[in-house]
């Protein structure tokens, strides 16, 4: 990646303005669902009190998500892989042995599950995955991308658990259009995004 290019870190976008740390590659480490933060947190703590261990940045992929709730729109963000973090390290020495200190200090923080992969030899995220994942935001997008056609469940209101079609979807106002069987009679009616959900 080119020096003058914003990178994601952590929870903000850093600038580079020096050379970019090009050690490591990223391997994918499984975490207890709702520790993501605190594991990564604890590894990039651990980093700077010793970053002799070839482990260099914990980071969390994450995306902007537009959600529409009694007319304000309220931006939230979403992980992309729920209970997984993204570790930069040199888990393998040079003639492909295990790095064990790296692999130790890892796998020594408290909540963590292990490596996503083989359990002996795990492996790292291909190139052109890391560009994805490491991407600069981009704007957020609507919440609960619905569709004309589409089967939904409402979930709030006086219709609650009942199922209807989408007809028309609102994504400015936030807001669709169903039609609902009532009494054995097809009616119309209209509610915000947050208010049905997807027919699994």
């Amino acid at each position: 990646m080119d020096s003058e290019k914003e990178i994601v870190q952590n929870d903000s976008v850093v600038e580079n303005s020096g050379i970019e740390d090009q050690r490591g590659q990223w391997f994918v480490v499984h975490t207890l669902s709702g520790h993501e933060k605190k594991v990564r947190d604890s590894i990039n703590r651990q980093i700077k009190l010793d970053d002799q261990v070839g482990v260099y940045e914990a980071y969390i992929p994450e995306e902007k998500v537009e959600d529409i709730r009694m007319g304000t729109k309220k931006v939230t963000t979403r992980k992309f892989f729920p209970g997984y973090i993204l570790v930069r390290m040199d888990l393998y020495n040079e003639d492909g042995s295990i790095n064990e200190k790296a692999w130790y200090f890892v796998r020594s923080v408290q909540s963590v599950l292990g490596f996503l992969g083989s359990a002996n030899r795990p492996k790292p995220l291909p190139p052109d995955e890391v560009v994805y994942v490491l991407r600069p935001p981009e704007a957020p997008r609507p919440k609960g991308q619905f569709k004309v056609g589409e089967v939904v469940r409402i979930k709030d209101g006086a219709f609650e658990n009942i199922e209807g079609k989408v007809q028309s979807v609102d994504a400015e106002r936030g807001k669709l259009q169903l039609m609902v069987t009532i009494l054995g009679h097809l009616t119309p009616v209209e509610l915000e995004f947050w208010q049905v959900e997807h027919v699994v």
